[in-house]
Order: structure tokens, then sequence, then C-alpha cells
């Protein structure tokens, strides 16, 4: 069960929250193996001492997709290696970490639970602290770690397998807007890509498709605009573009580079309207709370996506919003948000137990109900 930190004070912090903290992060919830070191004053900006990220795009391509038992052992094989090269390029050792933060879940099971299993090690042998880390509040906190970002933040979380705006009021709070009912972007681009024949990873593979593409040429649809709030569904749109697609095989016997050129346009365009519609929404709410000093910030993998962002940016002028995205390789799966996300828990309490369960779906508001099509093992997001 979590533990928690020594008693406070007499003004209500924690001893330790003065004190330098430097986090070993571990991520190994799908097919990235990273680890990476943080090291944090209360008082001064966070720093990435090292950041080691070890791809396995190349392992899993000649099956167009993430296998999950492939990516398991991958992991298994490559963790301590990360870890060794992450300290290195710190100039640290173990004995000079405050506690190890990793990635618990939700994610590919197998991957997540060798790199809980692998902090469990290090935690027993060297007795760190464990702090089990949710990915996507790794994710949401990233924007805290790059700017510094002040509580609440409004929040666009657009992952490969998650879609969710969240207003993130703290290291382990969260209010969920709305979120995706069916496919997340990433998984449609995903899609998108494997029904064109582009490579995996499908968001940066339809995006460099897209550059030269006409995104008016296919009428795709915009789903749920009709219907009010944030909820999002991406399912349909990647119907849509499959229809299209044959019936351009349909009439010409084929797709040429430019049909799929701008299918691809349309369908990242058709994307990157819909997230803006519903960012918009999301910043009604938020507004109301915290009319001052507002932010809507964006991470996850599709974060990268350059449509998507000059999308949600023309949202923030609109309505003189401060936008706010992470650098590019912090977007993607990483284990510096990892480190720091465990830091921001630390201070904030939490501790784990060698009894941390690998966690296969782990939702950030524990109080929303599960969105629609969540399946047995409940909400993922």
């Amino acid at each position: 069960m979590p533990a928690v930190l020594p008693a406070r004070d007499h003004t209500g912090n924690r001893h330790a929250m003065q004190k330098t903290l430097t986090f070993l992060g571990l991520e190994s919830s799908c097919d990235d193996t990273a680890a990476a070191i943080v090291r944090h004053r209360a008082d001064m900006p966070p720093e990435i001492l090292s950041s080691v990220i070890q791809s396995q795009t190349a392992l899993h391509a000649p099956f167009g997709g993430v296998v999950p038992e492939l990516a398991a052992r991958a992991h298994a094989e490559r963790l301590d290696l990360c870890i060794e090269e992450a300290l290195a390029k710190a100039g640290l050792a173990l004995g000079h970490l405050d506690a190890v933060a990793v990635a618990a879940g939700p994610g590919l099971i197998g991957g997540v639970m060798s790199g809980v299993m692998c902090a469990k090690g290090l935690s027993a042998a060297t007795g760190l602290p464990l702090v089990g880390v949710n990915h996507l509040a790794g994710h949401a906190l990233t924007p805290r770690l790059t700017d510094g970002l002040r509580y609440p933040y409004l929040m666009l979380l657009v992952s490969g397998g998650h879609c969710q705006f969240l207003i993130v009021c703290g290291p382990q709070a969260f209010r969920r807007l709305g979120g995706t009912i069916d496919d997340a972007p990433g998984e449609a681009f995903d899609k998108a890509a494997r029904l064109l024949g582009l490579p995996q990873p499908g968001g940066p593979a339809v995006e460099a498709e897209a550059a030269p593409g006409d995104p008016r040429r296919f009428a795709f649809p915009r789903p749920l605009l009709d219907r009010q709030g944030c909820d999002l569904s991406f399912s349909g749109l990647k119907t849509a573009l499959l229809r299209a697609r044959d019936a351009l095989v349909a009439e010409k016997g084929g797709l040429t580079v430019q049909d799929r050129r701008d299918l691809c346009a349309g369908f990242q365009a058709a994307v990157a309207d819909v997230l803006a519609e519903k960012a918009r929404r999301a910043l009604v709410p938020y507004l109301a709370a915290r009319p001052g000093d507002a932010v809507l910030a964006v991470a996850g993998g599709v974060a990268a996506n350059a449509a998507l962002r000059s999308a949600l940016m023309r949202v923030c002028d609109a309505d003189g919003v401060r936008f706010v995205a992470p650098p590019l390789w912090l977007c993607t799966d990483n284990a510096a948000m990892i480190a720091w996300a465990g830091i921001e828990q630390y201070r904030d309490g939490h501790v784990d137990g060698l009894d941390l369960a690998a966690r296969p779906r782990w939702p950030l508001d524990q109080t929303a109900p599960a969105m629609i099509g969540s399946g047995k093992r409940g909400s993922k997001a």
C-alpha cells in the first residue's frame, strides 16, 4: 500500500520540501524503453540531467504495429542498459539518487510489468523510495517540467492510445472534461497509415505525406461536432477514409501519389478541426474557473503534429489564452516526464511499497464515469 512521507513541520511544509531531489525515471508502457534522471530544488527550475530512449520501431516494423509480447521482451533486455547509460550521461551513481519513479500503467501490461519489476529490484537493493507514476500523468505534468506552469491549467492529452481534455489541478488531481469514446487520434493515424500503405508509426508518416496534399479535396466528416460537450470520436473518420480510398481504387484501379497525399491532408485536417473545436468548448468551463493567467497545454505523441499545434494556437489566440507545447522529443514517450511526475508526487506526499502493481488501465480522473467502450477491465483513460 502507498506510504506517506515524514510529518510536516510547523509551517505545513514537509522538511524535505526544499531539499534537492534527484530521481531516476523508467518508462516501458509501449514500444520505447527509456530511462532518465531529473533533478529539482523546490525554488529552482527542474533539470533533465540525462534522457535515454531506445526505440523499438525497427523491431515491430515487419508486423505493421506493436507486438506486445516482443515489446515486453525487448523492455526486459534493454532497461538495465538504459539505466546504466542514463547514470553515465548524468555523471552519477545509484547512491546519488533520492528515489526511483516508474510508469506503472496504463499501457501494454507486459511492458509495464517489465518496468515495474526493474524499479522494484532497484528499490529493494538500494533502499531508494519507489514512486509508481501514471504514464498519462507524466504527459499531463510535462508542461510544468518544461515551462513551469502553475496549477490549474487546461490540458489536451493526445497520445497513441489516449485523448482527453483535463483540468490539471495538482500532481494527482485531474478533472476530465471529455475524451474519446473509441479510437484515439494516434490510433486513427496508425490505422490511416495502414489503409494507405504507409509505414508505422502512422502519425509522422501521414503528416509527411499530407504536407504537399490538398486538405479540401475530400469532404471528410468532423465527428461529434453536432453533439454538445468535449467528447470525441475518430472511428467514423477512419471509415470515411477507407471508403474514399476504395472509391478511388474502383475508379482508377489504384491510388496515385497525389491521391494519397490528398487523402492524408484531408484526414489530418479533419482531426485537427475536431480537436480545435473541442478545445474551444473545453476552454469555456476552464475560463469560468480561472479567468486570468489561463493556459491551454498540449502533450502526448500526437502533440508533435504541426497542423494540430497550429489549429490549437488559433483557438488560443482568439480567446486570449496562452498556448504551451513541450519540445517535440518530450511529447513522445520518455522517462524524463516519469521522473518529473515522480518528484511532484513525492513532494505531494506519495511513495509506494514493493507491492506496487502494474496496471493495464488507470484513469487519471478517478471520479469521472468510464468512457463508452472502455471494456470489461475498466476505463483506460
